[in-house]
């Protein structure tokens, strides 16, 4: 308890430096916040996919003109999906626009167009309804909506699915609900994602089996096969598509794998490594601003420490004493100076030694804490330890 009550008095004595060293550590605190904000949800917890490490992006590179991340066309892509042997499955998307009419003003939406198991090879399963079915991809006009554009439009109705709205100008039925999407992946504000992901509006179809590329190509890697196994897999399945479609315009992009963390930071990684570097840094600054104002601190304490030695203080106490002022306030921020209670009353102090005592002490400790009179006057008010001091050298007759 005189430990407890020493500190409180520490620490109404010192607001400057725990307002000091509080707002260092503030400081730091709000620079981790806005390092964690700015690098968003896919760098701390990854992607919200089922085993993400084996999801990959598939694009094609020319490196003759330089041109890398390149679309996959539709042969391309049928071409892949039916003679691969190290994906598990492979999907397509394309990014696109709907404008609904039919309830007041027309509202413009993006998302996009996808083949029938995109969501699945994701491992994203609807809140409400089911995923596109194989035959859609080519017939019907549905639909699946995500979790805001159901709240924000339908005030979350459950009884949405089965609702047509129009998109386009054509009737669209709503088969199912998504959960929230990551924005690192499909794009801020992406609602509506509907099917045929092979007939998009202004490319004839001739066009189309000529090589047209728009589309990003996902694939989902067999269990144990690593990202390097499968690109060491692409070129005989590329130099193959080169045979059978020779009038194609995309059949000189040869094919490299993305993986979905790679494609997602991209080049942004030695951003964030500089980044975490500042961060850093600020830290470094923070803790050496903190030990600078501890390191003054204790500068001062120079002559108190002396008188405590001169009273009779071992040094184990003294060590101790300094040890709990250093890991008090990584406890609690309220009791960031725990003192040691020494001499709160002397004959009830953690020195060891009561009145009784320091009279029979000899008369060399009382003129070492004569000398340290302006110690005791500094550190110590009137209603502290001091008169207690005091009347004891006055009874030894070497304090004046």
């Amino acid at each position: 308890m005189n430990d407890l009550r020493f500190a409180l008095r520490q620490l109404r004595n010192l607001p400057d430096l725990l307002s000091r060293g509080a707002h260092a550590r503030s400081r730091h605190r709000h620079e981790h916040r806005y390092f964690q904000f700015n690098t968003g949800p896919f760098p701390a917890r990854g992607l919200p996919f089922s085993e993400p490490e084996r999801v990959v992006r598939i694009y094609g590179e020319s490196k003759e003109r330089d041109l890398k991340q390149m679309p996959s066309s539709v042969p391309k892509f049928w071409h892949y999906r039916d003679g691969q042997t190290v994906f598990s499955s492979i999907a397509a998307d394309w990014g696109n626009g709907f404008i609904m009419t039919g309830s007041g003003e027309p509202i413009q939406l993006l998302g996009g167009n996808v083949t029938a198991n995109y969501f699945e090879l994701l491992g994203i399963h609807p809140i409400l309804g089911r995923n596109f079915l194989p035959e859609e991809e080519s017939k019907g006009d549905v639909v699946m909506v995500t979790e805001n554009f159901w709240r924000k439009r339908f005030a979350s109705d459950p009884t949405i699915l089965g609702h047509n709205i129009t998109l386009n100008g054509m009737p669209t039925t709503i088969i199912g609900v998504l959960p929230n999407l990551p924005i690192s992946w499909f794009g801020r504000d992406s609602e509506i994602f509907a099917n045929k992901p092979f007939e998009p509006s202004g490319i004839t179809k001739d066009r189309l089996m000529r090589g047209v590329s728009f589309m990003r190509v996902t694939a989902r890697l067999k269990p144990g096969v690593s990202v390097s196994q499968a690109q060491a897999a692409m070129p005989a399945l590329f130099q193959s598509y080169k045979e059978q479609h020779p009038e194609t315009a995309d059949n000189t992009w040869s094919p490299y794998l993305v993986s979905a963390a790679e494609d997602v930071t991209g080049d942004l990684r030695p951003a964030f490594l500089t980044l975490l570097a500042a961060v850093s840094a600020v830290l470094l600054i923070a803790c050496s601003n903190v030990a600078n104002l501890l390191l003054v601190r204790f500068t001062g304490r120079k002559r108190e420490i002396a008188l405590r030695m001169a009273l009779g203080a071992e040094r184990r106490g003294i060590v101790r004493f300094i040890r709990f002022r250093k890991h008090a306030g990584q406890r609690d921020r309220r009791h960031d100076w725990i003192g040691f209670g020494a001499l709160d009353g002397v004959g009830r102090s953690e020195i060891g030694w009561s009145k009784r005592s320091a009279r029979k002490r000899s008369k060399t400790a009382i003129a070492r804490a004569h000398f340290h009179a302006g110690a005791i006057s500094h550190y110590w008010p009137a209603h502290g330890p001091l008169p207690g001091v005091a009347k004891l050298a006055r009874r030894s007759g070497r304090w004046a």
